[in-house]
């Protein structure tokens, strides 16, 4: 199983210098390859787009590409013709997930990255060596689980430097400790659990909301190309790096919490894409993440040998009386508790909730009485988790 461990590292003045004139040569390398594959009848294949490189670093408008190693260079085609073919693949429906677009031209003010292969790096030790730029004094937060087979290096908006590697890692499957959990996910509570423990969110878009703005506004009055510009951009670019990190780090943790005390994980099917459609809501729901932590759940679950489930968003898991099972009706939001008409049962909307996923997962221990399984839809989730997914779970900033 391929996963990515993520270090941050610290470059010096000088190759800062060399890692940004990478940065470019990559860059321009894509742009001038998907610049041919709009403009070709045909798209070109692999070898034609090298074939075109290797003609372009002879010409005196590119010869500055043999300063900085071809490997990373080669890696950019690469890159292209993959995002091309999980294009091709997104709309004739071969590929999972939401529809891809098509490659687009790359900038200067994004994050920037280039890959090198194993014949253009080595790990000696504390440091690592890469072609033509030499040794990176690297943070090891964590030993890598095996020899690396591919490693890219990033900077982000924020002017932070990270080597990505790419591993083979094969974790021991824990124990079946026979536990399970239903899980409610909310705005107020970001999970509440079946056994009635309410877990809030850190919320860090709302915590730095009023900085950001101030953060902007600044930004929106520097002139555009000048230094205090770019000095304040970077103050914005910080300020959504702090918001990202500080709920990753939320997610990672609760969900590695979830998946070492339970066997089995039940989660309900949210139309989270819907939900964003409410302008009241949109903001509250996407500094959740919501999305990332079903990826994330769904993803440590194939690695270490847990049961996730998730079940219909038809389901009337709000409506649905978990000590009877009897269906008392639609509520508003704003109705947090409520008695049951048939068997005089008060619940927290949230707990009778988180327990009603429990049972419509499809699990024997239901809390309505009937001791069998309540009849329910339930989307079992894959077995197999798509590299795609594996970067998210083991990406860790060090």
């Amino acid at each position: 199983m391929k996963a990515r461990y993520r270090y941050r590292f610290y470059p010096t003045d000088q190759q800062k210098r060399g890692l940004a004139q990478l940065f470019g040569c990559v860059r321009v390398v894509w742009n001038d390859a998907l610049a041919i594959c709009r403009s070709a009848e045909k798209l070109p294949s692999y070898g034609q787009l090298s074939g075109l490189l290797t003609q372009s670093k002879q010409t005196e408008e590119r010869k500055w590409l043999n300063e900085v190693s071809s490997v990373p260079l080669q890696q950019s085609l690469r890159h292209l013709k993959k995002a091309y073919q999980n294009f091709f693949d997104s709309i004739k429906g071969k590929r999972k997930g939401p529809k891809m677009n098509l490659p687009r031209f790359k900038s200067r003010k994004s994050e920037q990255s280039a890959t090198f292969t194993k014949s253009a790096f080595a790990v000696e030790g504390e440091k690592v060596s890469l072609a033509k730029l030499g040794d990176l004094e690297v943070v090891w937060s964590r030993p890598l689980p095996s020899e690396p087979s591919s490693v890219t290096v990033i900077k982000d908006a924020a002017n932070r430097y990270f080597l990505s590697f790419v591993v083979e890692n094969n974790p021991e499957k824990l124990p079946d400790n026979g536990k399970s959990v239903g899980i409610d996910l909310g705005i107020t509570d970001f999970a509440t659990l079946d056994n009635g423990e309410k877990i809030k969110a850190p919320k860090p878009l709302k915590k730095r909301l009023k900085k950001l703005r101030k953060a902007q506004r600044s930004l929106s009055r520097k002139q555009k190309g000048s230094k205090r510009r770019e000095r304040a951009r970077r103050r914005v670019a910080k300020i959504h790096a702090e918001i990202k990190d500080t709920r990753t780090d939320f997610l990672h943790k609760l969900s590695t919490r979830l998946i070492r005390e339970n066997q089995t994980i039940v989660l309900e099917d949210l139309n989270t894409s819907g939900m964003l459609k409410n302008r009241k809501l949109s903001r509250a729901i996407s500094d959740l993440g919501w999305r990332s932590f079903r990826t994330m759940l769904e993803a440590k679950s194939a690695m270490y040998g847990r049961d996730f489930r998730v079940i219909s968003r038809w389901e009337p898991t709000s409506q649905r009386c978990s000590a009877c099972g009897e269906i008392g009706g639609k509520k508003e939001l704003s109705v947090r508790e409520w008695t049951c008409l048939f068997c005089g049962e008060t619940h927290d909307r949230d707990v009778n909730a988180a327990r009603n996923i429990k049972v419509a997962g499809g699990l024997s221990e239901t809390l309505n009485g009937h001791g069998g399984q309540r009849k329910s839809s339930l989307l079992v989730a894959s077995d197999e988790v798509s590299t795609r997914l594996l970067p998210i779970q083991l990406t860790l900033f060090g």
